[in-house]
């Protein structure tokens, strides 16, 4: 899983584009997108904090918090701008952040009031995406025909990678073959007396 500071080094003018869509109004604001214990979608307005080390997010104790903590799945979309239909999306999976100094150092810079049940995520970056719109953006009404918008798309190489395949199994020894059954004994003749039939009622002589 990449960081953001991963993604950063390897696409830098991507991250940067991204960066501006999700920080254009001053404090990072975005919609993100958490996975329910239904399996459903959950969407909710954040303030995503982006540094040059990570992608973090202050979250409260609410239902999205607890999607996270139960399945890390995340997408986070960019605030639309007042001037384009620009768009920016992350996907990856967020984690809680153990270590205490970053959070009270992220936690001091943000002035990130300390009696609020908030916890500290980190979003590792497994795709990132911008869209440029045009001067006639997204909109189906606009007076001249829509034009095709220009996308720009990263995948984190260490998880589009295939997995090795597994190992053949070694074949199975064949089974030994069964020994012959001893043949049966042949049965004893059963020796049977027959009598003749009578004559005229007399019996038949022994």
């Amino acid at each position: 899983m990449a960081s953001w500071f991963d993604f950063s080094a390897d696409e830098p003018r991507l991250a940067d584009a991204i960066r501006t869509l999700m920080l254009q109004y001053g404090p990072g604001l975005g919609y993100l997108a958490t996975v329910r214990a239904d399996g459903g979608p959950r969407v909710h307005p954040v303030s995503p904090v982006i540094t040059d080390e990570g992608l973090y997010c202050f979250v409260v104790d609410s239902p999205k918090r607890r999607d996270l903590e139960r399945d890390g799945r995340y997408a986070l979309h960019s605030f639309p701008p007042e001037d384009s239909d620009d768009e920016a999306y992350l996907a990856g999976r967020a984690t809680v952040v153990t270590d205490r100094a970053k959070v009270a150092r992220l936690a001091g810079h943000l002035r990130a009031a300390p009696h609020v049940d908030w916890r500290l995520f980190e979003f590792t970056v497994d795709v990132a995406m911008i869209a440029r719109h045009g001067r006639n953006g997204a909109t189906p009404f606009a007076v001249e025909p829509p034009s095709r918008p220009a996308v720009q798309v990263w995948l984190d190489p260490s998880a589009a990678a295939p997995e090795a395949p597994a190992a053949p199994a070694a074949p199975a020894a064949p089974a030994a073959p069964a020994a012959p059954a001893a043949p049966e004994a042949p049965e004893a003749p059963v020796k049977a007396s027959v009598r003749a039939p009578s004559v005229c009622g007399l019996p038949a002589p022994a």
